[in-house]
């Protein structure tokens, strides 16, 4: 088959064009020219060049494709002009999904995250049916992220099927940007991180959810939502694991979130404001940290049979990935990256 993938020099995109290769489809990617070198590199696809807010590039990337895997997105706790945001994130993919059906395609599949769930209260699992509404989101990526969802799924029915999925914190190699999340594991490795607050998160491997987008395309129900993740851990337990992989035993240090907070507006003013540049510690991330969403993945398990590897093993093959790349010259455990096909799963 032939699918269009967006988003394919990100990092879920990109784990999801080099799954679907692999599996002996064809590619096309539809790419910013910015962008269209460092798409091409490594990768037997397809290129387009555009964007996923212009109309007639959309029209050709979707042209003649069997479906649509759509993961552009601006993922970021920080942007200098948020209605980049919601163009990027709501408007573009309305018209990527517009045009798809207007051409015929009839299947595809969504990459929202799990943050446009709505945080069900202290130690209890969220799992699909908690969807938020725009009053219970703090900041325009997780706002952005649930008008996309909410205008793809409009688009559902009559012969063209719109499956989301919502991948929680995914880890691995080629997080080239980085990431927010993979940040945790950068920052970590530089020494950065001075303190953290009390939060917990759901960590999952990179090439995990990749495989849960294709399951989903090819298993998942018109309509539904299924969140694609691993293991619930905290912010501490993630740092523990690091220090195991890395061997380095400096942690940072448990901040009251008023302390933080305070630091972030203080960061925020000096690198945003003054400097115009994004600040270190993003408020906007801090106000989605200050309520941790835990998880339940059973849904995707049962449905898409979603592959979920132990987190220490996607840290593994993170920081293996930051190492090898040059994103650090602090000197840690030697990693090898073949030792982490063969780690458990977790437990359904």
């Amino acid at each position: 088959m032939k699918f269009l993938v967006t988003g394919a020099t990100g990092f879920v995109g990109g784990a999801i064009a080099r799954k679907l290769l692999s599996s002996g489809h064809s590619v096309r990617t539809l790419v910013r020219p910015q962008s269209r070198a460092r798409a091409e590199t490594g990768l037997a696809v397809d290129t387009v060049a555009g964007d996923v807010t212009d109309r007639a590039s959309v029209r050709h990337a979707v042209a003649g494709v069997d479906g649509v895997f759509h993961a552009a997105a601006i993922y970021s706790y920080w942007s200098r002009d948020a209605s980049e945001t919601y163009r990027t994130n709501v408007d573009g993919t309305e018209l990527v999904f517009k045009e798809a059906k207007a051409a015929g395609v009839p299947r595809v599949v969504l990459t929202s995250t799990v943050a446009t769930l709505k945080w069900p209260g202290k130690n209890i699992l969220a799992d699909e049916s908690a969807v938020a509404s725009l009053e219970d989101l703090p900041g325009h990526y997780k706002r952005s992220k649930l008008m996309a969802e909410q205008a793809a799924l409009a688009l559902n029915g009559h012969g063209f099927e719109v499956v989301v999925t919502n991948p929680t914190a995914p880890f691995g190699p080629g997080d080239a940007r980085p990431t927010p999340t993979g940040r945790i594991v950068l920052e970590f490795l530089n020494r950065r991180f001075p303190g953290y607050v009390d939060t917990a998160l759901n960590a999952c491997d990179v090439d995990d959810v990749a495989e849960g987008h294709l399951q989903a395309f090819s298993r998942g129900r018109a309509g539904e939502r299924y969140i694609l993740g691993s293991e619930n851990l905290t912010l501490r337990d993630i740092y523990d694991r690091l220090a195991e992989i890395t061997g380095l035993r400096r942690r940072p240090v448990r901040v009251p979130f008023a302390l933080a907070f305070a630091a972030g507006m203080l960061d925020t003013l000096v690198e945003s404001k003054m400097l115009r540049r994004e600040p270190f510690i993003p408020l906007e991330g801090l106000r989605v940290a200050k309520h941790p969403m835990l998880v339940d993945c059973t849904k995707a398990v049962v449905e898409l049979g979603l592959p979920r590897r132990q987190a220490a093993a996607a840290l593994k093959r993170s920081v293996d990935w930051f190492v090898r790349h040059g994103y650090t010259n602090t000197q840690v455990f030697s990693t090898n990256p073949r030792e982490n096909e063969d780690e458990a799963s977790v437990s359904s």
